[in-house]
């Protein structure tokens, strides 16, 4: 089987546009004729439909990716809760399990010819104790890709999220700029701001749209730089 690119997505917060970008990543590789699988390993806040537990951004993932694979592989934590991941576990009393969610995506890794991984919240979100989405970022040792939620203040987010991937010894692949407020002032002076300062090319800027699409969000975005099929 080839192997095409693989990452792990992660952001500067919560609600900044991974799954978009996530979705845009699988779409993408699915147009270069790639049998991609999205992964969400942990994910929180569901709601329960015909029986069956759905999550917003789970669903996204497996409707953008071009290999369909059941939900309990990709996303081996479901937590019913809508909250930061390890109350939302201990609200639920469903433990995060690092080595289940690696031992997932070593077979959805066996299955595809590339694997999105989709983090939870930002970079730093603690999982159990003493584990968090660095931790499992690192663990997976995947090249990372930073979507940059553009507002006020993320010019410091984005930096200090780019020194903390790095600080794990991970590759920044890239970084995208998500308008998160699309209010905010001299978007393109932050987006240049913060282009000077990360090593890492800008793989492009998702405007604030008012029906998202993975096609649409693709279409913004230079993947050329980090996807090679």
């Amino acid at each position: 089987m080839k192997h095409a690119f693989s990452c792990f997505v992660t952001g500067t917060d919560t609600e900044i546009g991974k799954t978009l970008v996530s979705c845009a990543l699988l779409h993408a590789l699915g147009q270069g004729g790639v049998r991609a699988a999205g992964m969400k390993p942990v994910a929180a806040g569901a709601e329960l439909r015909a029986g069956v537990w759905h999550n917003e951004d789970v669903d996204a993932l497996l409707a953008a990716a071009p290999l369909k694979l059941p939900p309990t592989l990709t996303t081996p934590c479901l937590l019913h809760t809508p909250a930061a991941p390890h109350i939302a576990a201990a609200l639920d009393g469903v433990p995060i399990e690092p080595q289940k969610i690696l031992a997932c995506y070593a077979q959805v890794r066996q299955q595809a010819e590339a694997v999105v991984v989709e983090g939870v919240g930002g970079f730093r979100v603690p999982l159990i104790d003493d584990f968090d989405t660095a931790d499992l970022a690192q663990q997976l040792g995947l090249p990372v890709v930073l979507v940059v939620g553009l507002r006020l203040g993320c010019i410091s987010q984005a930096l200090l999220t780019a020194e903390a991937i790095a600080a794990r010894g991970l590759t920044l692949a890239g970084w995208v700029a998500n308008t998160v407020d699309p209010a905010m002032a001299h978007q393109e002076a932050n987006i240049e701001a913060i282009a000077a300062r990360i090593d890492a090319p800008l793989l492009g800027h998702v405007p604030r749209f008012d029906h998202p699409t993975a096609a649409a969000a693709a279409a913004c975005l230079d993947l050329g730089k980090v996807i090679h099929v």
